[in-house]
């Protein structure tokens, strides 16, 4: 039973997706900054009870991944539409997801399954976004001001984030993918 402990951690993880959007469509930033946190101490313990315990599953490598793209989507979204951050900023961000996502369908679908697991930048990438979020609700509850050219610095390397480490998911999976299709070809010809 306590191994579906971190499961059952993530899915209220997932769960908190619906009140991070109310509190940011109400300018509730102080609020949504409390539920960012607790996403985030929520993911740190439900990684950590996983490893420590061995409680690791295959849902949960599919479930945590998923929370946390399902957080920062809603609150790219919801933050550029609040006029917090710029637009294009959340189209690129949504964008490299959903880049990502199709393509590891379209993998799953023309090769066969897969273990998905993020690259080192992957990871650097979304930290990055993480503390991004939290900044842009710091300074829109008016807790921190940041200066212009501070400001788009963090804007210009939140978006090279996601252009490198989408650029790097579709070189490595590009080769991953023509390696296995060579590797069948090879046993097609034996």
């Amino acid at each position: 039973m306590l191994r579906h402990l971190p499961n059952l951690i993530t899915a209220c993880r997932i769960g908190l997706v619906v009140p991070l959007c109310w509190l940011l469509d109400g300018a509730r930033y102080p609020a949504a900054l409390g539920v960012v946190l607790v996403a985030g101490a929520s993911d740190a313990l439900d990684g950590f009870l996983a490893r420590r315990h061995g409680w690791q599953s295959r849902i949960g490598g599919v479930l945590d991944p998923l929370a946390d793209k399902l957080l920062l989507t809603a609150a790219f979204v919801f933050l550029a539409m609040a006029g917090q951050l710029p637009a294009w900023l959340a189209v690129l961000v949504v964008g490299r997801d959903l880049l990502i996502v199709s393509g590891a369908f379209a993998y799953h679908v023309l090769i066969g399954p897969f273990e998905a697991v993020p690259s080192r930048l992957s990871k650097a990438n979304t930290a990055m976004q993480v503390a991004f979020v939290v900044l842009v609700l710091v300074r829109a509850s008016r807790w921190l001001a940041i200066p212009e050219w501070a400001w788009r610095m963090l804007v210009l390397a939140v978006a090279f984030g996601a252009l490198a480490s989408g650029f790097h998911y579709v070189v490595a999976w590009s080769a991953r993918a023509w390696r296995a299709g060579c590797k069948a070809g090879d046993e097609r010809n034996e």
